[in-house]
């Protein structure tokens, strides 16, 4: 189906859009879940700061398409992290979807990773939704591993360990941390997240050695999530390590960093590819929090790599 001709796009957004699209992502994704049957839920605004921060880490893949009027009828935040490309959020006005916009957006966004060097692509989606599931796989993509958030609750922690700027610096330390990701799965880089991170003082690294080596880190952001709200979870968006015993070592750092932010809880994004990883956290007192499925285009998967390279597909 092809979308209204009034319809024009893409365009890269700017700061002064993020109210519009703050309205269209609540208005989405709350008509979402009251399709499934989740009456009552209201789906608040995003921090400006973290819309900021999805804007600047997609770049030109940043993509908003406007209604005759010059209102955002859409928008696809399209993130590529060396050849790892994944959208989200992406939404269209309810009031829109069923008009062909949405494949228009999908593909225009699988089109550019493509064209910028990505060998996986993909996308969340909540696995109760099978509308959106078989839109996607419609669209090529094939269903993966859940993504289960996992949380603890932080009451007292332990050292916190190695942030960034704690070894001389932290140009040095992101180009470690982009060196052992290239070693564990080649061709990702996650170093424009940890770089617009502290730039936007959304949050920190933590980071584990042995014997002198980076073994592990895990990008955390710690301001809220949603607009208004108190300071209350820090939530992991990367996290690479050698080992299990590393990912031990970092929940340690995670969690105590956690407390010195005053957040209430750690939340951990773990796809459950990584079956040990994930036993690992429940045997430390994570819970199950929410679910959601991972989707990766036929032909440009997720490798298998080495060791533990999480990634989460979320804002």
């Amino acid at each position: 189906m092809r979308p209204d001709r009034g319809l024009s796009g893409p365009e890269r957004p700017t700061l002064r859009d993020i109210q519009a699209l703050n309205r269209v992502f609540s208005e989405a994704f709350t008509d979402r879940y009251l399709r499934d049957g989740l009456a009552g839920v209201r789906v608040p605004f995003l921090n400006p700061l973290v819309w900021r921060y999805a804007m600047e880490d997609a770049g030109d893949g940043a993509m908003i398409w406007r209604d005759a009027d010059g209102q955002i009828a859409g928008f696809n935040m399209v993130h590529l992290s060396g050849v790892e490309g994944w959208m989200g959020p992406l939404a269209v006005r309810p009031e829109l979807q069923g008009r062909g916009l949405g494949s228009v957006m999908v593909r225009e966004g699988m089109d550019w990773l493509r064209g910028e060097g990505a060998t996986m692509i993909g996308l969340e989606t909540m696995p109760r939704t099978v509308e959106n599931i078989g839109f996607y796989s419609r669209l090529g993509l094939v269903p993966g591993p859940l993504t289960i958030t996992l949380v603890r609750d932080v009451v007292v922690a332990g050292s916190q360990g190695e942030g960034l700027d704690d070894a001389g610096g932290s140009t040095a330390q992101i180009e470690e941390c982009r060196l052992l990701t290239a070693r564990l799965q080649p061709g990702v880089d996650y170093s424009r997240e940890l770089l617009i991170t502290r730039e936007l003082s959304l949050g920190d690294a933590s980071l584990v050695r042995r014997n002198g080596e980076l073994a592990g880190f895990a990008l955390w952001h710690s301001a809220p999530l949603a607009a208004g709200r108190p300071r209350d979870e820090l939530r992991v968006l990367k996290l690479v390590a050698t080992d299990l015993e590393a990912v031990h070592s970092l929940a340690d750092g995670v969690e105590a960093a956690a407390v010195r932010e005053q957040a209430r809880r750690v939340a951990v994004r773990c796809q459950t590819n990584y079956r040990d990883v994930y036993r690992a956290l429940m045997q430390r007192g994570y819970r199950v929090h929410w679910t959601d499925l991972r989707m990766t285009l036929y032909d440009a998967p997720e490798p298998a790599g080495q060791g533990i390279v999480m990634s989460n597909w979320e804002i």
